[in-house]
């Protein structure tokens, strides 16, 4: 549920992804071209993040509190202190939920 009314954010960013899609894309070429692919990807990618962001949010913060830490800063300081050197492969499998998450917005193509 929103606070505000439709048009919804991730309705107004697929109006203008679609509008870039159907309506500049045919009509330019070269470098334009690529800036406007460039632009519908960023677009897809915030309305990828907008419809996941409070699982993705509960998912990283569950993933963080069960490695007693309490943010990704403090996630990397112990990292480059070595406090994971010995069971590095376990904390890839543990963070994995969130980097899936992650790419998930990023580009769900690379998960196949």
């Amino acid at each position: 549920m929103s606070a505000h009314d439709r048009p919804t954010a991730s309705e107004l960013i697929e109006s203008v992804r679609e509008w870039l899609e159907r309506d500049v894309l045919p009509s330019v070429e070269g470098r334009l071209s690529f800036h406007t692919r460039v632009a519908m990807n960023s677009l897809d990618m915030v309305i990828r993040e907008l419809g996941s962001q409070k699982t993705d949010h509960a998912v990283h913060a569950e993933v963080l509190s069960g490695l007693g830490i309490a943010s990704d800063e403090e996630l990397a300081h112990q990292i480059r202190e070595g406090h994971f050197d010995d069971t590095l492969a376990q904390l890839v499998e543990t963070l994995r939920p969130v980097i899936e998450n992650k790419v998930r917005v990023a580009n769900p193509k690379y998960l196949q």
